[in-house]
């Protein structure tokens, strides 16, 4: 990158100046269209608007809203005027909402019309403003707060440019302060791990409230040029199909929940359907990866040069899948706090099971090492690191050392040539009765390799290992869940779950028991399973059979 910034300020007015004239962003079916300088139009009258209400610099402004062009010029509204930035996730309930925008200090928000309803009144009543995301009209306002008094500074590369809430899969949720600085080092990790220029084509699916979609997603394409297409519905798969053959994108994010889908719902069964290509997986297989591989790539438009998969681990048996098709995927890891990345591996670079090597300016090593695993918990130091948890310093001071190495929480190991391997969270690993770790994601991969299961999940219980399995929606009737054959049948697939995995597991890894899921597992905003919610068999009694 021929430009590094040192605040979103600057990362802004460059690509402004430099790239003006080109198309920046736009929804796949056309109706929010803006070149740099529109954004920089729109942006800077936002700015303004905030302004006259009063909101300083320091102050903090919320997003609510599914992705649209308009949320990146809410955010740089927000941010490149040295205001702080508090993006909030859709699927928040009414009392999350109301727990972070009184927690942040909230004094403005951009909201949607679509999620306005889930905002309580009496939170609307307490901001100074309230900016409808659509198209930045005024839903409500205070008027004793219209004072035009409102200042504007240029940010300083270690303030604080957004609040960033997570609850990951435990539960308690966490204000992450990210700086200029940490969105900034990101922006040149990504860089230097995939080039990106201005004649390239993002296509936007997962959320910009999320660290991975908002700093890879969104501002690396405005720091480089490039384009980027919104999906203005869930990217359900006929949705995605949809925009992919329109939109032809050349980079996407997603999480390893998409690509398992489609390899388990569309590459195995046409496989196992066809015979010819059964025949070519028993004789000659590389042929049949060459082909299928042609066809999966050409199913995402054709142009595609980067398909970077994070937020979770990718199932072994997928990843191997698209290693062999010659499919551009590439592997990345970090968490918000990092905002985010940490380590990652490029398409044609990846080893499959291995997160890759640390990101340019990241630095990564292994603490309190089990000599007999080669396993430590993950640390990292660098300018991506969060300034820490909002109004939480005894929590920040638990994973932050005097030194500025973080503690990740994950388990992990390194290879010779400096690949890591993720083996799972601290929290998840279940110490077995011979003290051994066990670890539950790698459980999981081997019970989401069978046919019809959409989804596992493995947690102790009474001191054994029970597995929670969702299936996919074809495979069985609920309707029928109180007559003989249901429940035979499906005591048969629990039977048959049983002995597959634990003819494939160590011995110290093998379940007791296997608990069919009614309904789906509830999920974070990367799609990872919320554990905590189905540790005890009592809070999930009535969905399970």
């Amino acid at each position: 990158m021929r430009h590094e910034f040192n605040s979103l300020a600057d990362l802004y007015g460059y690509s402004i100046k430099k790239f003006g004239k080109r198309t920046a962003s736009d929804y796949v079916d056309g109706g929010q269209r803006y070149t740099y300088d529109e954004i920089d139009d729109v942006c800077r009258r936002a700015s303004r608007l905030l302004a006259n209400f009063g909101i300083m610099p320091y102050n903090k402004v919320a997003i609510f809203s599914q992705n649209m062009p308009n949320w990146a010029i809410a955010f740089f509204a927000i941010t490149a005027f040295g205001r702080i930035a508090v993006p909030m996730l859709t699927e928040l309930t009414e009392n999350e909402i109301r727990n972070i925008l009184t927690h942040s200090d909230s004094k403005a928000l951009f909201v949607s019309r679509k999620l306005l309803p889930k905002v309580p009144q009496d939170v609307l009543d307490r901001m100074s403003v309230v900016i409808c995301l659509d198209d930045f009209s005024i839903i409500q306002n205070r008027d004793e707060d219209y004072t035009c008094d409102g200042q504007l500074c240029k940010p300083r590369e270690d303030d604080t440019a957004a609040i960033l809430y997570t609850s990951g899969t435990t539960g308690n949720a966490k204000g992450v302060m990210l700086s200029h600085r940490n969105f900034c080092a990101n922006v040149l990790a990504a860089w230097h791990a995939q080039k990106v220029y201005k004649h390239d084509t993002f296509l936007s699916i997962l959320p910009l409230a999320h660290a991975y979609e908002l700093s890879i997603g969104m501002l690396y394409p405005f720091a480089t040029g490039a384009m980027v297409y919104y999906v203005p519905k869930p990217p359900t798969p006929s949705v995605l199909i949809k925009a992919l053959k329109v939109i032809r994108p050349t980079v996407m994010l997603s999480v390893p929940l998409v690509i398992e889908k489609i390899y388990r719902s569309s590459v195995l069964p046409t496989i196992t359907k066809s015979a010819v290509l059964s025949w070519l997986e028993k004789n000659i297989p590389f042929l049949l990866y060459f082909i299928v591989g042609i066809k999966l790539k050409s199913v995402f438009g054709g142009r595609l040069k980067f398909f970077g998969v994070g937020g979770a681990k990718l199932d072994p048996a997928v990843e191997t899948f698209l290693h062999k098709a010659l499919f551009p995927y590439a592997i990345g890891y970090g968490l918000t706090e990092t905002a985010p990345l940490i380590c990652d591996a490029a398409p044609f670079k990846t080893k499959v099971g291995s997160t890759g090597k640390p990101s340019h300016g990241v630095q990564v090593r292994l603490h309190n090492v089990n000599p007999a695993t080669g396993e430590g918990e993950l640390v990292v130091k660098g300018n991506c690191l969060m300034r820490g948890y909002y109004k939480d310093y005894s929590r920040t001071q638990e994973v932050i050392t005097p030194d500025g190495w973080f503690h990740t929480g994950d388990l992990a190991m390194c290879d010779k040539k400096g690949r890591y391997y993720i083996k799972g969270r601290m929290g998840n690993m279940i110490l077995g009765a011979s003290g051994e770790n066990i670890y539950p994601e790698e459980i999981e991969c081997v019970i989401n390799s069978i046919e019809g299961i959409n989804e596992s999940l493995v947690v102790e219980r009474d001191g054994q290992l029970v597995a929670l399995v969702h299936f996919n929606d074809n495979v069985l009737d609920w309707d029928f869940e109180s007559e003989h054959k249901f429940l035979s049948n499906l005591e048969e697939r629990k039977k048959a779950i049983l002995e597959y995995v634990n003819s494939r597991v160590n011995k110290n890894s093998r379940i007791n028991e296997v608990k069919v899921q009614k309904e789906p597992f509830i999920k974070t905003a990367t799609k990872k399973i919320k554990r905590f919610r189905y540790k005890n068999k009592e809070d999930n009694a009535h969905n399970e059979k």
